[in-house]
Parts: C-alpha cells; sequence; structure tokens
C-alpha cells in the first residue's frame, strides 16, 4: 500500500508514428502510410475478433487481470474531483457481464483479481441497511480506500445494484467467473484494518476485532491492537489545501473520531495524534510481536523452508491454543470463510508487516483446504523473499523493487539494459515466484510523462516482463489501451487512477464502448495496443518453453562487444524440450538496431543445433527473414534486425 503522490503535472506525447506488422508494432519514427493505416485496421478486426474467445489453455504460465472493481464498469464520464456517485457513478459487480468476462478472458487471464471487494469505509449513508456512517476525518477520499476494510464478512455496498444483497451479487459474480473460465482473487490485509471496524455479517460467535481486548495494556497476546495508554486519539493536522471531501459540509467532518484509547496507526506510528502522511485511517493489527519487536509465538525451525504446506499445518495443530495469537485465529476464518463461497486465492497487501510465522500459519490452513489457491503477497525487501515464500508458504511476490523498478529505469533511459540480466540474477533461485507488472493500482499509469510518455514506449518492457522467467504475469485493468490516470478524482494526485474516490477511466470506457467490449469508441492507437497485449499475453500460455529454462544472452554479447548490441537492447534465450526461443527487444524510441547476435555453444548442445535451422516469429507469425547459423558447432549467429520498440520472439525449427 502505497501514500499517494505528489502534484504533478501529467501530459502525454502525441502518438504520430504507428506501424503494425500482424500483431507486432514497429515504430520507425516517421508518421503512418496508407500501408501502415491499413495494418492498423487488420490489428483492430483481430482485437476485435479475439473478443469472442470462449476459452484459453489453462496450462502455461498465469496471467492475473487486475480490476478496480468499482471503477470497471463505470460509464459515467463527468468527473468532478471529490465527486459523488451521482455525479461520477461507480460501476457495480453486475456490470461483469459475460460479454465483459470473456474480454477479460480474451487477453488471457487465468485469475481475475478483484480489488476493493471487502466491505471498506465509505462515505455514503447505507443506515438504512443497518451500516453506520464513516466519518470522513478517518477516510481517505469519498469512495475509501480498500485497505480501510470495516467488515471481512461482507463486500463494499456500493458495489451492488442491492446493496442489501450486496453479498448474494458477489458471490453471483464468483460463480459467473468460473463459468467463463477463470478464478478469482481478492485482497486479505491482515497488517491493518480500519479505526471504525464493525461486522454486520459475521457468522454466529465470531467477535469483531477488539471487541476482549484489555484496553488497559499497551500490549498483550490475545490483544487483536497495541494501545496509547491515557491518551484518546486526535485527529491528524491536515497540509495546508486538504480538508476532507474537498471541504465540503458533513455532519462527521469536524476534526474529531472518539477513539479512547488511542491505538498504534497501521504503518506502525505510536502516536495518539498520527501525522497526516501516517495511514491514518486505519489500525495496526497486533500478531503477538511485543513493543520491543520480540515475538510472543512459537517460531518456525528453520529446516521448515524445506518442508510442504502439509507439513506446516501439522507443526501448528500441534502447538498449545493459548500460544497462537488470536489475531491468527480470526484472520483464518476470514480466509476460509471466503474459501468457502468460491474464492480462489488471496493477494496480501503489505505482507512483510506482519511475521512470516502468521504467514506459515495461515497458508498451510488454505492450501490444506484449497491445495490450488492462488496466494500473492505485496513484499518490498528483497532480503525477506526467501522467508516469505519458503518459511511464509507464499506461492508469489511482487517483483518490485528489482525487475519492476530496473524495467522503468530503462525505458525512462536512466538505465543500461545490462541491469535486468543483474536482477534476474539475483532471483535466479526463486524466479517462478516473482510475479511480474508495469503497472497495478499502487504505480504510475505507463502513459504518463512520469512513466514512459506514452504506452507504447513501454512495450519493449512488457515482452520482457511477460516472457522473462516461469513466473505469472500481472495486467492492470486499462493499461491494455493506454489509460493516463490523468483525473484529478480528489484525495491523491494524477498519475494512478484513483483508488480512493469515484472516477471513470477514459480509455478503458472507450474500449467499453456502453457494456459491449469492443472498442467501438476506441482511437485506432488504442486498438492496436491492445491487440499487441492480446497477443503477448496469450503466448504466455501457448509457448511451452516459457514454463521452461532461462539463459540470458545479454551478458556473452557485451563480452564480445558485438557491433550495433548497446545498452537499449537486450536479449535471451527460454526453451526446453519441446520448444526454444530466442527473444530480444529494442527499447530505443527512435533509433532502428541492427547485430548478430551469438549463441553460446553450452546452449547449442543444450538444444541439440544441427544444420537448417529456421526461425519464426511468435508475435507476428511470420517467418522470420534471417536464418540462425551453426559455426562448426562451436556457436551460431543470427542477425537480429528491430525497428524502434520492436520486439521479437523467434522459434527455432529444425529441418530434417
Amino acid at each position: 500500500m502505497l501514500l499517494p503522490s505528489v502534484s504533478i503535472n501529467v501530459s502525454m506525447r502525441p502518438l504520430t508514428y504507428i506501424a503494425v506488422i500482424g500483431l507486432s508494432l514497429s515504430i520507425s519514427g516517421c508518421k503512418p502510410t496508407n500501408t501502415d493505416i491499413q495494418k492498423t485496421e487488420n490489428v483492430r478486426g483481430s482485437a476485435l475478433s479475439m473478443t469472442q474467445v470462449k476459452s484459453s489453455p489453462t496450462t502455461g504460465k498465469p496471467v492475473v487481470y487486475q480490476v478496480f472493481t468499482r471503477l470497471y464498469g463505470n460509464t459515467n464520464t463527468t468527473n468532478k474531483p471529490w465527486g459523488t456517485i451521482a455525479d461520477n457513478g461507480v460501476g457495480k459487480f453486475g456490470d461483469f457481464t459475460d460479454t465483459a468476462l470473456q474480454d477479460i478472458k480474451s487477453l488471457g487471464t487465468t485469475h481475475v483479481w478483484y480489488t476493493g471487494v471487502p466491505h471498506h469505509a465509505v462515505i455514503n449513508d447505507y443506515t438504512s441497511i443497518g451500516i453506520s456512517n464513516d466519518d470522513p476525518d478517518v477516510v481517505k477520499g469519498r469512495a475509501g480506500s480498500p485497505y480501510a476494510v470495516k467488515d471481512y464478512y461482507n463486500v463494499n455496498p456500493d458495489l451492488a445494484a442491492n446493496p442489501a444483497n450486496r453479498l448474494a451479487e458477489f458471490e453471483a459474480l464468483i460463480e459467473r467467473t468460473h463459468a467463463n473460465g477463470m478464478q478469482v482473487i481478492i485482497d486479505i490485509v491482515p497488517n491493518h484494518i480500519a479505526r471504525n471496524y464493525h461486522s454486520l455479517s459475521a457468522p454466529k460467535g465470531e467477535l469483531d476485532f477488539g471487541a476482549n481486548d484489555d484496553t488497559s495494556q499497551v500490549y498483550s497476546k490475545h490483544n487483536n491492537f497495541y494501545y496509547v495508554i491515557g491518551e484518546d486519539f486526535a485527529v491528524p493536522d491536515a497540509p495546508h489545501g486538504y480538508a476532507p471531501l474537498g471541504g465540503e459540509t458533513h455532519p462527521l467532518s469536524d476534526g474529531k473520531f472518539a477513539e479512547s484509547p488511542a491505538k498504534w496507526t497501521g504503518n506502525g506510528s505510536r502516536l495518539a495524534k498520527p501525522d497526516a502522511n501516517d495511514w491514518y485511517e486505519t489500525v495496526k493489527i497486533n500478531y503477538g510481536v511485543k513493543p520491543d519487536g520480540s515475538h510472543d509465538f512459537p517460531v518456525l525451525p528453520a529446516d521448515y523452508a524445506s518442508k510442504t504446506a502439509a507439513e506446516h499445518l501439522a507443526f501448528w495443530q500441534v502447538q498449545a491454543a493459548d500460544d497462537i495469537p488470536d489475531s491468527w485465529r480470526k484472520f483464518e476464518r476470514i480466509a476460509q470463510y471466503w474459501l468457502a463461497k468460491g474464492v480462489d486465492g488471496f493477494r496480501y497487501d503489505m505482507a512483510e508487516m506482519v511475521p512470516v510465522e502468521f504467514w506459515s500459519y495461515l497458508n498451510s490452513h488454505i492450501k490444506h483446504t484449497n491445495p490450488n489457491a492462488f496466494i500473492l503477497a505485496e513484499v518490498y525487501n528483497p532480503d525477506l523473499y526467501r522467508d516469505y515464500i519458503h518459511l511464509g508458504k507464499m506461492d508469489y511476490l511482487y517483483d518490485k523493487v528489482d525487475l519492476y523498478d530496473s524495467l522503468k529505469a530503462v525505458i525512462q533511459g536512466k538505465a543500461s539494459t545490462a541491469v535486468i540480466a543483474t536482477v534476474q540474477a539475483k532471483v535466479s533461485d526463486i524466479e517462478q515466484h516473482m510475479l511480474h507488472f508495469l503497472e497495478n493500482h499502487d504505480e504510475q499509469r505507463i502513459n504518463t510523462a512520469d512513466f514512459a510518455s506514452n504506452a507504447f514506449n513501454a512495450l519493449p518492457a512488457m515482452v520482457v516482463s511477460t516472457t522473462l522467467s516461469r513466473s505469472p504475469t500481472l495486467l492492470y485493468f486499462g493499461q491494455d489501451v493506454g489509460e493516463q490516470g490523468a483525473e484529478m478524482a480528489g484525495f491523491g494526485q494524477p498519475t494512478r487512477t484513483s483508488i480512493f474516490d469515484y472516477v471513470g477511466v477514459p480509455a478503458h470506457q472507450r474500449w467499453m464502448n456502453n457494456g459491449k467490449f469492443d472498442g467501438g469508441q476506441s482511437t485506432e492507437d488504442e486498438k492496436a495496443l491492445r491487440a499487441y497485449y492480446q497477443t503477448l499475453l496469450n503466448l504466455s500460455h501457448s509457448a511451452p518453453a516459457l514454463t521452461g529454462e532461462y539463459l540470458a544472452l545479454d551478458p556473452l554479447q557485451r563480452q564480445l562487444n558485438t557491433e550495433g548490441y548497446d545498452d537499449q537492447v537486450f536479449a535471451f534465450s527460454r526453451y526446453n524440450a519441446e520448444q526454444q526461443l530466442i527473444i530480444a527487444s529494442n527499447f530505443s524510441q527512435t533509433e532502428p538496431k541492427t547485430f548478430t547476435l551469438t549463441l553460446p555453444k553450452t546452449l547449442i548442445e543444450q538444444w541439440q543445433l544441427v544444420e537448417n535451422v529456421t526461425l519464426m516469429d511468435l508475435l507476428t507469425q511470420q517467418p522470420y527473414e534471417h536464418a540462425l547459423i551453426l559455426n562448426n558447432h562451436d556457436s551460431a549467429s543470427v542477425q537480429i534486425q528491430l525497428q524502434p520498440l520492436q520486439s521479437v520472439v523467434l522459434e527455432l525449427t529444425q529441418k530434417n
């Protein structure tokens, strides 16, 4: 979970040069010719036809489509700052029709991550169905942060056509997603909850967080919260120019919120009056970590890093009941509740702020119920990756600090492509666990001046990100049509599509075309971009080599001082017994690249290469114009010609 960015100016460089070959973009630095325009039309037709796909392979690498649920189906284009639902509209569960879900599926999607589903604090009046009003002084934005969950046993009433029937509407969406061949992921945010947490829908006997806490103690193992003894909570001083709801009068917006004694804030602040930059809308959950940092729970033996989830479960089952903190049990029951409703996996917010033993406890219970559950965690400290994977039994972690940050720097001309091989080598033992992305709800949109200036400039990075390893790829809704996130929605500033307020998402709305999901209002650039994403992400399922081995070809080219191979080019291979691939990308926005790519002897022997090797570019489904040349079986080479921002995924075929 990241704080809103500072105010910036967002602009987009106009796209004046796109040439599309099949489903592969080749940007040449000049205005499109009539032939290029016709090719763009061909791509448009391909993209539209793919929305009719009824199924895609379930083997191969997963593709996670992250959708911010309240934004996805919203057709309102008003985008008034701090606008209400009446002003700006809101998406509903029902907007995910079969047509919409097949459109999502056409992007190669295996899992839909519905972000913002658990009932979090919102500024709307639902008292008629028993929901208490939330206080704007401790809610970020008007629509509220998905990280400030108010009731883990129900869903956001904003998302339902009939708020009283909201849980049934989400259950229907789970069934509909499954019927369309995809699995469902939702968020769990174990580190913190809303300050005014209260469940209306908890199972009989399930108490709210904090209901049995001893509030006379800063810390007690079975307390759910930490307390600032002798002090009441005070609302932070607002930054200059900021007022809740943009200054709109509201009966609860008075600079006060009753909480006595004050609780520690979600990001760990121990102040009764946190800072405005703290996660003041949330409170920190106690997992048996004492204020001095020592642990008040059983510690996993080191050798459990190599043990199975079933063995982890057995470890916890023999521990004394009193040794397991109450918060652990509460979240385990929450996870089981959603698994029973058909949810297939979870994304954990800020997992590194919660001890790894808890994750062993929770995830081993989840895997016992559903061995195929998809478990994804937000962890930003590379030193903790292996503990959270091996001891915490996470399936996947964000590859943000290394790969994402490096690719962003390469796109911006701040780093050499050589860094890609370096960061990939750092995770070589866990690469299949590192989920790759270029956008998500916390990160800047690609199509902004602060990131890539336009959406096409990131395509080489997207090819590398998608094909580099055995890990899943995450696609954020709107990324595939170049969404800018330029709207001033209310809380926070542009470059990210707002997750705090009601807003429309213009490029996505154009593709959505009032529920037709046919790109009927999209620009030609948006259609071409989406067609490229469809091809690339579906390739991640259909190419067997992408579940196989990886070898960086980049270091050898630099060692050989290969002419034409420079800091804007990156090449590598992916292979298994069934398929061999050579992948090369040109990150330059203006310069074509031509070089002779050398394959090492070890790879020739591994692939058992002989003469008459031809190449097929899987991005275009066209034969590649240059053949692979064997050099006395000591090495092999192929001439690579790349236009600006072009990538090739070359499949080797040996003729008998």
